[in-house]
């Protein structure tokens, strides 16, 4: 494909994308680096196209359309000065909450800032007048036009909930800006969105009540930090597909003994292994949540691109990362349970996972009694909890608990800091919740992000605390000896190993807190069982990072070679 027809299908794209959003107007401010755009917009079919010479009053031109309409209007301009004549009407519609898709075109990257002509930084030029504001990628091969369609998508639906408002898309193009007018536009995938209410719109009913009747359907449940309601347990007995749910979901605590087997907690395992991810090909799926954080999930939902990937998420800035989704229901997942399931009989897709995670469970019941790394030693923490709030860092931390933090009919309630996924703050954030839900606290920590928030202790000193913190010290960054960067040496340990040799006996005689140096699981679970004195503990689990690699590769290597016999 040339840059031609590139550009051509990306401005394609853009147009087509905003036209499925539910956007007919558009008005434009002719210039010359708007050309592809101003093209594309005069060539769908669909869009009604306005011009309007002085930007100031296309601005107030489009305000108008769209403040009758009720809907949202695109404004288009070419780069530099003529976008700073949009601020006017863009104030007027933010405070007015009236929605305007504002398409300012822009100089590449590399004619930014060097005194190339109708080049001004407009980057978040209208500040915090417009309700979102975007620098999208140029057009050029290689860049993936669903994330486009997804950008796309997103101002349309964020300009016209409430409050509605501008929105703001940064374009840059390079020249030649010309585009092919005889090609046409070939759409592969474009995502649903249903309006959000108070309610599930009946269409939005209607749809949802048809997936969930496919008997190969995986419910997908991402973070929850709020409590399990009863009717979030009926309607997965109801259902009855597999809930693949991530540890803070918290949904594999608490779990009602009928519904065990419906909770598969070893997915990530499972779907590492490439003839059982064929196998378990879904004909449906929905999320409810963020995207949970398994790597080998992931990819296998942008593998097998189930026919209907449906996410429940309120906020119209869908989190979908793989561009994934086909359909986005703006609502709160716990509008599901207004729909009126007809309970299912066992299916043969069910037990396709209900046994192969009994297989796994097994095997790793018989590693755990057999090795001993900081996978291991976590499992015989999380099996130690109960009654209390359980926070764990980012890094290793949240990836043991995905691994080895089964279901159970305990109350261990998980928090962390997904977020943005950073390890800092991790140990004031669990003195936070502490405080708010009143019971035990325990951290799952690492060396590192324990130093990044070793003043997060003080916490302690200042207010009622019940903390048991589990730091597991190898030396360093644990995490980056599973990813390619531990591959080459050279300045590997100055990098990433990032060895420091502390210890923390000392910092918790400065904050007055009872310490337990362990190594084994006999010695942790010792420690964990000893009645607290103090309002903080810390059990410090020294670890050796290069074993810890070994060993876990020999789990999943284990656990790969068993599933494969019994595939």
């Amino acid at each position: 494909m040339t840059n031609r027809e590139f550009l051509t299908e990306y401005v394609l794209a853009f147009t087509h994308s905003l036209l499925h959003a539910g956007v007919t107007k558009a008005v434009i401010s002719p210039g010359s680096r708007s050309t592809p755009l101003a093209y594309a917009f005069m060539k769908q079919q669909g869009i009604e196209t306005y011009r309007q010479i002085d930007e100031r009053s296309a601005g107030f031109y489009a305000l108008g359309l769209a403040k009758a309409s009720n809907s949202p209007v695109v404004l288009v301009c070419t780069s530099g000065t003529a976008a700073a004549n949009y601020f006017p009407a863009i104030v007027e519609a933010y405070y007015a909450r009236v929605p305007l898709i504002v398409v300012t075109a822009d100089r590449p990257h590399e004619l930014r800032e060097v005194g190339a002509p109708q080049a001004i930084n407009q980057i978040n030029l209208f500040g915090s007048h417009v309700k979102w504001s975007v620098d999208l990628a140029l057009p050029e091969q290689g860049n993936h036009l669903d994330s486009l369609k997804r950008h796309l998508g997103r101002a349309a639906t964020l300009a016209k909930t409430s409050p509605k408002g501008p929105v703001h898309l940064n374009v840059p193009f390079r020249e030649p800006l010309s585009i092919d007018f005889d090609q046409a536009y070939v759409s592969d995938t474009e995502l649903y969105r249903f309006e959000s209410g108070e309610r599930l719109t009946d269409k939005a009913a209607d749809f949802l009540t048809e997936v969930f009747g496919e008997s190969r359907g995986l419910l997908i449940a991402g973070e929850n930090t709020g409590e399990i309601p009863a009717e979030q347990w009926e309607f997965i007995r109801r259902l009855g597909w597999p809930v693949l749910a991530d540890p803070l979901s918290n949904l594999r605590a608490n779990v009602p003994a009928d519904l065990h087997e419906l909770i598969i907690d070893s997915y990530d395992a499972l779907l590492k292994n490439g003839k059982f991810a064929d196998r378990v090909a879904p004909d449906a799926v929905v999320r409810i949540g963020p995207q949970p954080v398994s790597k080998p999930l992931s990819l296998f939902l942008a593998k097998v691109k189930p026919a209907r990937y449906v996410v429940l998420d309120e906020s119209p800035m869908l989190r979908d990362p793989q561009s994934a989704a086909t359909h986005h229901i703006q609502q709160h997942f716990s509008a599901m349970w207004q729909l009126k399931l007809k309970p299912k009989s066992s299916h043969p897709y069910l037990n396709l996972w209900i046994t192969a995670q009994k297989l796994v469970q097994e095997a790793m019941e018989a590693h755990c009694q057999e090795e001993l790394d900081e996978g291991v030693l976590a499992k015989a923490f999380f099996d130690e909890l109960n009654d209390c709030d359980l926070t764990v860092s980012s890094s290793m931390p949240i990836r043991d608990a995905d691994t080895y933090f089964q279901s159970t009919p305990r109350d261990v309630r998980i928090f962390a800091n997904r977020g943005a996924n950073g390890i800092d703050g991790v140990v004031s954030t669990a003195f936070g919740i502490q405080a708010a839900n009143k019971r035990p606290g325990y951290l799952l920590i690492g060396d590192l992000a324990l130093l990044h928030d070793l003043n997060g202790l003080i916490a302690s000193k200042l207010q009622h605390a019940d903390m048991t913190i589990v730091v597991m010290n190898n030396d360093g960054g644990g995490i980056f000896s599973y990813l390619p960067q531990s591959k080459e040496e050279r300045y590997y340990e100055d990098l990433f190993g990032t060895p420091t040799g502390i210890q923390f006996k000392a910092a918790a005689e400065m904050y007055d807190a009872e310490y337990f140096p362990v190594k084994t699981t006999a010695e942790l679970q010792a420690a964990l069982r000893v009645p607290k004195e103090k309002p903080v503990r810390i059990i410090e689990v020294a670890t050796d990072r290069a074993n810890n690699v070994k060993i876990h590769r020999k789990l999943w290597s284990r656990l790969d070679e068993e599933l494969d016999a019994w595939n």
